[in-house]
């Protein structure tokens, strides 16, 4: 992957965040790139792209399911590998983009070159009304560190459940108040989205600077 394929928030860093999409919407979605121009207002590097099957759609206007997990995961390594190698950089992404950051966090451990750090928006945890299937297997024992940031409100996981499992001590959860999977709150809360999402690109800058 060329670096052309990456959208690019910031300037020159240490570090570089790439941030994955989730499963149903592309890299300029309003979330996300309010995140990566909130990061890079506060000096951090950002990095956005696209897994195949959302650049298609970008091409032709149809919509596709997610490619599968190998190929998900080729295409970070691809990326990882354009910015420069795993040391230099913090995987991120939201919901499904997060889930493959997180499972290409465990490999690159397992192949001794780890990254620097992991960041997501929103886990999956588990599909809504399906707290059985969890997709928590591989954060038990992640020694990369990371961090959650997790709505209160959020089907895919909340509080309670989350706090049941056996997750690595290296990953930190940040719980945003009255948030859904987009970390957005009710009108009712008193919260605001912006609130929220303000709150959620703090404690990422501050997680980034801990690195």
């Amino acid at each position: 992957m060329n670096e052309s394929f990456l959208q690019i928030d910031g300037g020159a860093a240490a570090l570089t965040l790439a941030l994955a999409h989730g499963a149903g919407a592309g890299m300029d979605t309003p979330f996300m790139t309010a995140v990566a121009e909130g990061l890079a207002a506060r000096g951090r590097r950002v990095a956005r792209f696209e897994f195949p099957y959302m650049a298609r759609r970008r091409a032709d206007g149809r919509r596709r399911p997610p490619d599968r997990e190998p190929v998900l995961l080729a295409c970070w390594r691809e990326v990882v590998e354009a910015l420069g190698g795993p040391g230099g950089v913090v995987l991120g992404g939201k919901s499904m983009g997060g889930r493959m950051a997180s499972l290409l966090a465990a490999e690159l451990e397992a192949e001794g070159r780890p990254a620097r750090g992991l960041v997501c928006l929103g886990y999956p945890f588990h599909p809504p009304g399906r707290p059985e299937r969890t997709r928590t297997a591989h954060l038990a024992g992640l020694a990369t560190p990371g961090l959650i940031l997790q709505g209160t409100r959020d089907p895919f996981g909340g509080p309670e459940e989350v706090a049941g499992y056996a997750l690595s001590p290296a990953l930190r959860l940040h719980w945003l108040a009255d948030g859904d999977h987009d970390l957005k709150p009710r009108k009712a809360s008193g919260r605001s989205a912006a609130q929220n999402r303000d709150e959620a690109i703090a404690a990422i800058d501050a997680f980034l600077g801990s690195l």
